[in-house]
């Protein structure tokens, strides 16, 4: 018996493959198209071929699949409206990182009661990320295990790197494999550089360890991603989406000889962390750009069908449909206005 490993560990459980899951959820040609599509008009956004604005909106998390797809289906009505000044990305996020402990997401915790079924909440996911494609919506997520984009990656158009994990190695290795735009959120202080500089390494080819289709541990060797950008989410409780601080980040990225392309993230530091703020932060954004800013691309929104959030009943049957269970959210009504207002606004412009 070794003694010297694993001793913390107290059992591994049998994952299935990659490919086994996309095999068992196959994407359609339709959805196929739908994902192809988003990113191609991200890209385009990047690359100033296209004007419109980027709208990452969606539950702070998702928890209720029923709920979610409640959700898709009104954005998905909603892009219909304002597909000329905007493009809507629904925000589908599974895994939350923790500070400390907590609910740490859909595919950790499927079952919400500490039973961690990764198997089942990672078969869940997928589904659900079908299901919305389906629509017709693209879809964005907050990439933090580095094995999950390799069961979900061909449903993604769009990729988050969080603040916690802007400065990880591991992280930047990922994102210069990864198939979509990745944008990297500064610090939770509030320092711009650590972005910067993950988009720079996140650029260059990278070889590290990974996990491959069939499932073996491999050697994972990347081309670099060349459609990393920064998202502004505030920092040390304080916002940073103002003109001098958009300036600023503006000009680190030139220094650095990267495109200036900033989103801003209204919820976190932006709003104070009270999400019934994240109007006043878009209307700034809206006015920022109808005034001649070149450098913001996009925003964020943390958006569900009910306002604020609610904590998880140890009897699931009384959650509150389509009300978060980690970050605070603004209501459906609430979105819809925003972002009917500032799709006016834009068309002005």
């Amino acid at each position: 018996m070794n003694k010297l490993e694993n001793i913390n560990v107290l059992s591994f459980d049998a994952m299935p493959t990659p490919e086994d899951l996309h095999a068992r959820l196959p994407i359609s040609e339709y959805a196929a198209q739908v994902v192809d599509a988003g990113r191609e008009a991200l890209k385009n956004i990047l690359d100033r071929k296209d004007n419109r604005l980027i709208v990452v909106v969606g539950p702070c998390s998702i928890h209720d699949p029923v709920a979610g797809l409640d959700y898709a289906r009104r954005l998905k009505a909603l892009q219909e409206e304002v597909k000329d000044t905007m493009l809507l990305v629904m925000r589908v996020y599974f895994e939350k990182p923790r500070t400390t402990t907590g609910w740490k997401g859909y595919i950790n915790d499927p079952s919400m009661d500490d039973s961690f079924q990764v198997d089942l909440g990672m078969e869940k996911a997928r589904r659900f990320l079908l299901d919305v494609c389906e629509l017709g919506l693209p879809t964005a997520t907050e990439a933090l295990d580095p094995i999950s984009p390799q069961y979900l990656g061909d449903l993604i158009a769009w990729t988050a790197i969080g603040a916690r994990t802007t400065e990880s190695q591991t992280h930047r290795e990922m994102s210069s494999g990864l198939s979509t735009p990745v944008g990297f959120k500064n610090g939770t202080d509030g320092d711009i550089s650590i972005a910067i500089n993950a988009i720079l390494s996140a650029s260059h080819p990278h070889s590290f360890l990974g996990l491959n289709g069939q499932g073996r541990v491999s050697i994972v060797r990347t081309r670099g991603n060349q459609y990393g950008h920064v998202v502004l989410r505030g920092g040390d409780g304080r916002p940073n989406y103002d003109t001098v601080s958009v300036a600023m980040a503006e000009q680190a990225l030139k220094k650095a000889k990267l495109p200036t392309n900033i989103i801003v993230d209204c919820s976190h530091a932006n709003s104070y962390k009270k999400a019934e703020l994240q109007p006043l932060v878009m209307a700034d954004v809206i006015n920022q750009i109808v005034n001649g800013s070149q450098a913001l691309v996009g925003v964020m929104i943390e958006s569900n069908l009910v306002a604020g959030n609610q904590k998880i009943p140890a009897d699931l049957a009384e959650l509150i449909y389509g009300c978060s269970v980690t970050d605070a959210c603004v209501d459906w009504t609430s979105t819809e206005t925003m972002l009917l207002d500032a799709a006016k606004r834009l068309a002005q412009r």
